[in-house]
């Protein structure tokens, strides 16, 4: 159920603005970060030491972009949810190896029939005002969330639920009318709200939701939009107190502004694109003494993504058209360095729910040519464009301002299309403005994004007919009666061979209707600084956040520290 739309890979969920040196100087001016004096043979002795693990300190890191909520549930979006994911707890939570473990749950039972799961709570858990954390809130927020005036992107799973209840404060209950396999894993998703602050209050337009409380590890102390966000130790947090004192997330849209704060030792970490991980900071041995660099296949991917509710998408033969017309493997060498993979479902490459019989797509310019032909679309004027009934095959994509390998592969993208006779514009929005101004109202022709998914293969939420209404994630308008039937087996089969059978028959419809292009699995790949202590090592597959709030900051190794030597 973790589907989100995503504007980057996100960082240290659980783990860009004005750039080069006007952008450090304001940032010095306002006091909200110290420049560190480190010499390269400084950072090279100090950083290589390890130090006990202690409380304090303050960690810097880079968002790309603003969260519009810190109602991530509502919101929908990935910087809501990263920051949802400090304040907020929920019922289970996901261990080092992917299992589903307790997080506000103590314990949970599903019955022999599959319909009812009761969950029994920690005890004595509080929000951070003190309050009492009960069944009371999860109840409270079950119902807000599956509320049509709420307009959740999630709502579909937990509407499936037939009665929830709360019998005491340690204790919660659903029931579903039928078995629902992604159940579990959906109850790992649902961040958790405070009832005595939202009961009463219209969820789209609540103060909460730029001030919230919640009962995690972190607090929200300052948030100055466009700028940064500033979270505070949680003293009171349901799963103890974590190591960092202060996060701080800045928001610099551009990933080149974002290095050269690396750089200058103003950040302790971001998410890098692959030309930095692969070149850049190898070139640069003082950078590379204070910085460790990770690399994980992500479980998501890159697309373009086309408006089925408009010509010509309408036409399958312009979809497979386009697919043939681009070349995949191109922009993952030209635009991610080989650091990718070309996939043909939207699974994870090497998990059980990846077809492995489909093949990507190939690069077929004479394929793409016939198959526009077909559809009745021909040069008739002589200027490059194909046309047909007098209107030439144009369109504008769309993708977000300042991420600049989306940039990068719209370019070439619109390059391959040229060269089999389509026409196409290229516009980048700031990610607010993409999304609330063209994709929720569906104003648009085609886009370049990406989807980051959960760990359950149920895509009910994207794909499933009855999701496109504004704000929900079936924002292409795909609608196929087949698909919607696999989807609905596929949440209410258990058996893992049959239910992998029903996604893999998933895959493969979607891979012949085409109502997207597949243009990579890409990487995640992190710079962090080597002051931060207490990554895991080897990365675990849950990733490099994992536990990150046993990470520390050595008080030898902290900015004050380093600069008054």
């Amino acid at each position: 159920m973790t589907n989100r739309l995503s504007s980057e890979y996100s960082l240290c969920k659980k783990p860009l603005a004005a750039t080069g040196q006007r952008w450090v100087a304001y940032l010095l001016c306002a006091g909200l970060v110290a420049c560190s004096t480190d010499t390269p043979d400084h950072s090279a002795k100090i950083f290589d030491q390890s130090y006990p693990a202690q409380p304090g300190g303050t960690l810097i890191s880079a968002m790309p972009s603003d969260p519009s909520s810190m109602i991530g549930m509502v919101a929908g979006e990935s910087a809501s949810l990263a920051i949802g994911s400090y304040l907020f707890n929920s019922l289970l939570k996901y261990d080092q190896n992917l299992d589903l473990a307790g997080e506000l749950a103590e314990s949970w039972q599903v019955a022999d029939d599959k319909k009812t799961i009761t969950f029994k709570l920690k005890p004595d858990l509080q929000w951070a005002d003190g309050k009492p954390l009960t069944s009371a809130d999860i109840l409270f927020t079950w119902q807000l969330i599956t509320d049509e005036n709420t307009h959740s992107p999630y709502a579909s799973d937990y509407q499936l639920v037939t009665k929830a209840e709360a019998p005491d404060a340690r204790t919660f209950i659903v029931h579903y009318s039928q078995p629902f396999a992604p159940a579990l894993e959906s109850w790992a998703s649902l961040q958790v709200l405070p009832k005595h602050k939202l009961a009463g209050q219209d969820i789209r337009t609540t103060s909460f939701a730029q001030k919230p409380l919640g009962s995690h590890y972190y607090q929200l102390k300052e948030w100055r939009h466009g700028e940064y966000i500033k979270l505070e130790k949680n003293p009171k947090s349901v799963l103890g107190p974590a190591n960092i004192d202060h996060l701080i997330e800045r928001i610099i849209p551009d990933p080149a502004a974002q290095f050269l704060e690396l750089m200058a030792d103003n950040i302790d970490s971001m998410s890098m694109d692959p030309i930095t991980y692969a070149r850049i900071i190898p070139s640069r041995p003082a950078l590379q003494a204070r910085l460790n660099q990770f690399k994980e296949l992500g479980n998501s991917y890159t697309y373009l993504g086309f408006n089925l509710k408009r010509k010509p998408f309408d036409d399958l033969r312009v979809r497979k058209a386009i697919n043939y017309a681009i070349d995949k493997q191109e922009i993952i060498d030209g635009v991610y360095l080989g650091l990718g993979i070309t996939i043909a479902s939207p699974y994870k490459p090497g998990t059980r729910w990846s077809n492995p019989d489909l093949i990507p797509y190939t690069f077929d310019p004479a394929k793409a040519k016939q198959l526009l032909a077909e559809a009745g679309f021909e040069d008739t004027n002589g200027d490059g464009v194909v046309d047909r009934d007098g209107k030439k095959l144009s369109f504008e994509i769309l993708t977000n301002l300042g991420n600049k390998q989306r940039e990068k592969t719209a370019v070439i993208i619109q390059r391959r299309l040229k060269e089999v006779g389509i026409e196409t514009h290229i516009r980048t929005l700031e990610w607010a403005s993409l999304l609330t101004n063209f994709i929720k109202p569906g104003d648009f022709d085609a886009v370049v994004m990406g989807w980051g998914l959960g760990l359950d293969p149920d895509q009910y939420n994207i794909w499933h007919s009855s999701q496109q209404k504004p704000g929900q994630f079936n924002f292409i308008g795909y609608n196929n009666p087949a698909v919607d039937k696999l989807l609905e087996q596929g949440r209410l089969e258990f058996d893992p061979e049959k239910r992998m059978q029903i996604y893999h028959e998933f895959a493969k419809v979607l891979y012949e209707d085409s109502p997207l292009v597949y243009l990579s699995a890409g990487y995640g790949l992190t710079a962090i600084h080597k002051r931060v202590q207490g990554i895991m090592n080897p990365v675990p597959p849950a990733g490099v956040s994992y536990d990150s709030q046993k990470w520390y900051i050595p008080q030898p190794l902290r900015r004050t520290q380093i600069q008054a030597e």
